[in-house]
């Protein structure tokens, strides 16, 4: 298999940051969960990436110490190709990823994950500059609403449709879940 999920930062740290918001979080799992039984079926492995970072200590939801660095609930169980800790935006950054992703043949990355703006988007850019083509299934992504500088709220949604928006035909291919499963599949050996 040439393709690989990137399954980014769907962990529980989430829910204990004072910007977690449950709105868009059934369409995000049920996208995601597609994904997930997808690519089991087509036998494309997953990759786990999970986000630590910050001190050690149990107040902090991304310190292995507060007990939040384990999937997201809601998330369907899988076996993982491979689990990394990155310390980064970028799950290519730090963590031996790459490496990994070479010795397997892979030449087609799917992204999906938590932050839509952030790590998804750093590591969909990153993954293209490399030279992976990147399919990017933005309803298997989740962010949350932001203050812009000028004081106004910007929305989930606005965010999600901005990274859309940058990331295709530069970096990435847009997809929904379905749509990258048939592109993974199409391009099997």
């Amino acid at each position: 298999m040439t393709t690989a999920l990137l399954l980014i930062d769907v962990q529980q740290s989430f829910r204990h940051r004072p910007y977690w918001s449950e709105n868009d979080l059934p369409a995000f799992l049920d996208a995601t969960n597609e994904l997930v039984a997808g690519c089991m079926a087509q036998g494309i492995p997953i990759v786990r990436v999970f986000h630590v970072d910050g001190p050690e200590i149990a107040s902090n939801p991304f310190a292995r110490a507060s007990g939040h660095i384990r999937p997201l609930d809601g998330l369907a169980p899988f076996d993982a190709a491979v689990t990394i800790e990155k310390h980064r935006h970028s799950a290519l950054v730090g963590t031996g990823l790459p490496i990994w992703l070479h010795g397997q043949g892979i030449r087609r990355l799917i992204v999906a994950g938590i932050r839509t703006e952030q790590c998804c988007e750093t590591t969909t850019r990153h993954a293209s500059d490399e030279g992976w083509q990147v399919d990017f299934v933005g309803a298997a992504t989740l962010t949350f609403d932001m203050q812009t500088p000028a004081g106004t709220t910007l929305g989930a949604q606005a965010i999600r449709e901005r990274t859309e928006t940058v990331l295709s035909g530069r970096f990435a291919t847009l997809c929904t879940a379905a749509g990258a499963l048939q592109r993974a599949q199409q391009q099997a050996p």
